[in-house]
């Protein structure tokens, strides 16, 4: 099943269209949308904590900063390099995501990245945002560390300043690289640390589970930062790996984390403790292994009680959908109300990593236009 870097609809899916690449479908505009809730969406103001910096990264910008540090890029222009993005399964969708991050090389270029993204979020009425990027593929090409970080804080201080959207920043480790590889990354990132709000665990999950990771999070909580982590959809061992994170290593949130409707003891757990999901609706919205009917990840999680906030994850490679496409075809797909997209609103200030102050002040942002909308 397609979860954040495979966008394949289920290779065990007997039809046609389960096995092009999610985008292809995806370009196609969510139909049959009341058009007052069109309008409700575009004004609702928002959250994202599952996007990928790295995933936002434009075919129009790679040109550009190819062409500012001097790389060649084998395309004739951005309609070719778009097209390119034809995946199959995972290995071919890593070789093209991880290859378009050669372009990023110096400051400038994570703040561009970053700015780029914040500008976008804002223009939707994203006012809060806590953003994943992977330093280790920075730093395995020679990119120091501080030029990552600190090329996005500026950009997230500027944003900020200009735009009006507030954002923190969480550091990712790739699961398939070395638990070394991981704790080295986060060495380098604890001189900067008051610019992180939180360490993440991404990329291919399989044979790479949570405990892999149980010394990064410990050192991580022991310098104050949150810690959450992917729980991809229909993988291999992904409700013993959903249990470890909630319950082992104790996640602050879970990435994705669908299949955890498929346990009632485990969706007990995380309605005790509170437990927020990142869910990305668009691309990794449907279980299908092992079930003869898919079910529906938004609609189920709801159904469940459980407390699910909306993302656009990668949206670079996923047909440039950002929040307001993704809420809009969720809409369609899962059954949507006005009072569903409310409450997942309200569940994405809730889950903000924020003093209860600065919580409660998002939150009554969106009380009021609730109340307007009404």
């Amino acid at each position: 099943m397609i979860t954040r870097r495979t966008l394949m609809a289920g290779l065990t899916a007997a039809t046609t269209l389960a096995m092009l690449p999610r985008w292809v479908y995806a370009a196609a505009p969510a139909e049959g949308v009341d058009p007052a809730l069109v309008t409700f969406i575009k004004g609702l103001p928002k959250t994202e904590y599952h996007v990928h910096l790295e995933g936002t990264l434009e075919a129009e910008m790679k040109f550009a900063l190819a062409k500012r540090n001097g790389l060649n890029l084998p395309f004739a222009d951005v309609a070719a390099m778009k097209a390119s993005y034809q995946y199959h399964d995972l290995p071919s969708f890593l070789a093209i995501y991880y290859d378009g991050m050669k372009v990023l090389l110096k400051e400038p270029d994570f703040y561009d990245l970053a700015y780029a993204y914040l500008a976008k979020a804002a223009s939707q009425n994203v006012i809060y945002t806590e953003m994943f990027f992977d330093p280790q593929e920075h730093l395995k090409r020679g990119v120091a560390m501080e030029a990552v970080i600190m090329g996005i804080t500026r950009a997230r201080r500027d944003a900020e300043a200009k735009l009006g959207i507030r954002s923190q920043l969480i550091l990712c480790f790739v699961r398939d690289l070395s638990a070394e590889s991981a704790m080295a990354a986060l060495d380098a990132a604890l001189p900067f640390k008051q610019h992180l709000v939180g360490v993440g665990l991404d990329s291919d999950e399989a044979g790479h589970p949570p405990e892999k990771f149980a010394a990064h999070f410990a050192k991580a909580r022991a310098n104050g930062l949150h810690v959450t982590a992917h729980c991809d959809v229909d993988q291999v061992d992904t409700l013993k790996n959903i249990r470890t994170a909630l319950v082992d290593l104790k996640v602050d949130r879970i990435d994705h984390g669908g299949n955890i409707v498929q346990s009632p003891e485990l969706v007990a757990i995380a309605k005790q403790r509170g437990m927020y999901f990142t869910v990305c609706p668009t691309f990794s919205g449907t279980l299908r292994r092992g079930i003869a009917q898919p079910v529906d990840v938004v609609r189920s999680m709801l159904d469940a009680g459980l407390k699910v906030t909306i993302s656009s994850d990668d949206p670079a490679y996923m047909a440039s959908e950002y929040i307001n496409e993704v809420l809009l075809r969720a809409v369609s797909r899962s059954n949507l109300t006005r009072a569903d997209l409310a409450g997942i609103a309200r569940n994405g200030f809730e889950a903000a990593w924020l003093p209860a102050a600065d919580k409660a002040a998002l939150i009554a942002k969106l009380e009021a236009y609730l109340a307007s909308a009404a």
